[in-house]
Formats: C-alpha cells, structure tokens, sequence
C-alpha cells in the first residue's frame, strides 16, 4: 500500500471544488509527498499496532500531512529559514496557504476519517485541533529563543511533543481504539516528540560544518546547558559562541563542540533522550499491543547513535561524537 498516493487521493477530494481553483496548494502538498516523510506512516503504524488495518488510518494521514504542511511553512518563517516556501512566493501567500492546510486537515478528519463513528471522528478532530493551537503557542515561545532550561523544556512540551502525540492519538482512534487507549498512545507519541527534539539537537550542536542554530544564536539543549551550567569553561563557550554567530570558523566550531562534552552538555542531552526512551518502552509494556514489532524501531533509531556515542567517547570523545551525532 503506497500510503503518500492514498493520502494525494484523499486530500484531491478534500474540498475538490477550492483545490481545482487553487493549483498551488495542491502543488505543494504532492511536493512535499514525493518526499515521502517518514512522519506521515505514524498514524498508518499506530492503526495497525492497535489492531486495525492500515486502510483505515489514510484519511488520517493525510489529515497530519496537512497539518504538518501548515506548521513547516510558519516555522520557516519564523525561523527566516533560506530554504523556505515562502521565499519563493512571500510572506502573505506562504501564511494564506498554512491557514488554508489547517482547515484542510480538519476537513478530511471531520468528513472522512473513522468513517461511520461519529464519536471518533470528533474525537480525531479536536485531537488535530488542540494540536494546532497548542503548537501555534510553540512556536510564539520558540521564536522568544529560552533562555533557561525551564523555558527550553516548555518549548518542547508545546512544539515538539503535539504533534506526535496528535499522529498517534488520531492512528489509534481510525483502529476504532477506546479514547482511554488513544490517550495512552498520545502519551507515547509525546514522548517520541520530545525525544525527536533531544536527538535533533545533539545531532546539529555537533554537527560540522557548524549548524545553523549557532550561527543565529538558537539555544539547544547542549549550547543552553554549556552557557547556563556553572562549569571551569563557561566563559570561554560563551565567547566562542560569540564568535560563531559572527564567522563560521572551524577551529571555534571544534573548539566549542569539545567543551559541550567536557562540561557535560553532551552527556546530559544523552541522559534526557535515555530517560525518555524507558519512559517509552514502560508504556509499550502497559500498552500490550499486538504490532508492537513496528513500533519499536521508531524509538530505537532515535537512541542507536545516543548509545554509539556513550559507548565510544572514552576512546576519542570529541571525534567519536562528532562522527556518531552527524551520522
């Protein structure tokens, strides 16, 4: 089952009368489907893990494209992304499109997801919709930059977390899933979320060349805790971090990377995504779901390089995180 086509198919025939009207949202959203994003499955895998047929879980993939479509083309915005949609068509439009994708993935949820069930359709609806709102809040703090780890984890509470817990929650209600298991899924996939955002962040802190988040001062977790810790080299991060968002120098880059695992930013980042990654086996384990097999490598990727790291920066901590975090 090709599930990016299926999800083309459902989402043509969402409002088809605006969408013949209106090519450039049709456009971007095939764009964004020839990609294939590995994001779009979730609802499709959680069907199944619940015990229904992935047949079942289209419309609400394709309800989550729209969302995830929406939200992409505000953070690229907020972001000043170089990459983004809006740079092609402006400003005005890009924002017109993501008011219109977030009507549009509420339209198919509430037309056609969990076909003949009213309850769960509701349900899957105010799930995507409480989402919405509650990532719209995300982003507005996101784009305050935390200063503080406090801050930093509310961030991802509100951004990273909803979503994943909305592409769970709504897979497990197409299953026809009580709302009490649907909740227990929104739980895990709030967990993935946040581990998703814990592994980005080690991953582009220690990336090389040097990752955009330094460049425009963006405080990931490893770069909050070096320059918030107290530690022998703080001063010395904070000035290369200076640095950094003034001329990408590869020597301050190396330099600096080095002191996120000397001061323990690196491990500390590790520990976070460890503990969520038990936290996410304890509730498979409570969950008892049959397809278990297809949710655990979700996870599993997420704490494969995490585990490299820990298992090799005894030997050569700065190359051997550098090497595993970029991969």
């Amino acid at each position: 089952m090709d599930t990016y086509a299926l999800a083309c198919d459902v989402f043509l025939a969402c409002s088809s009368t605006t969408l013949q009207t209106w090519p450039e949202m049709a456009g971007l959203f095939n764009r964004a489907a020839a990609k294939r994003p590995r994001d779009w499955q979730l609802p499709v895998r959680i069907c199944e893990a619940a015990g229904g047929q992935a047949e079942q879980a289209i419309a609400a993939a394709a309800s989550l494209a729209c969302a995830q479509i929406s939200i992409i083309l505000i953070d690229d915005m907020l972001d000043a992304d170089p990459r983004g949609e809006y740079r092609a068509i402006g400003e005005g439009a890009a924002a017109n499109l993501a008011a219109a994708f977030q009507a549009a993935a509420l339209d198919i949820l509430s037309e056609d997801g969990q076909a003949g069930d009213p309850a769960a359709r509701l349900a899957a609806s105010r799930s995507l919709n409480r989402m919405l709102l509650t990532t719209a809040l995300g982003q507005w703090l996101d784009s305050r930059n935390p200063a503080d780890e406090a801050s930093y984890w509310k961030v991802v509470e509100t951004k990273s977390a909803p979503f994943y817990g909305a592409a769970m929650q709504i897979g497990a209600l197409a299953a026809g899933a009580s709302p009490e298991q649907a909740e227990r899924f929104a739980e895990l996939g709030r967990l993935y979320g946040a581990m998703i955002q814990i592994h980005d962040d080690l991953k582009d802190a220690m990336a090389v060349p040097a990752n955009a988040d330094w460049a425009q001062g963006r405080t990931s977790l490893p770069i909050l805790f070096a320059q918030n810790v107290d530690h022998p080299e703080r001063e010395r991060f904070q000035q290369l971090r200076h640095a950094l968002k003034n001329v990408p120098d590869a020597e301050a880059l190396a330099e600096a990377q080095a002191i996120l695992i000397r001061c323990g930013a690196v491990s500390y980042s590790l520990y976070a995504l460890l503990r969520r990654y038990e936290a996410a086996r304890a509730l498979l384990d409570a969950l008892g779901v049959e397809q278990r097999a297809g949710l655990e490598p979700l996870f599993a990727d997420l704490v494969r390089p995490a585990r490299e790291v820990v298992a090799t920066m005894a030997k050569s901590p700065a190359a051997a995180t550098v090497r595993v975090m970029a991969s």
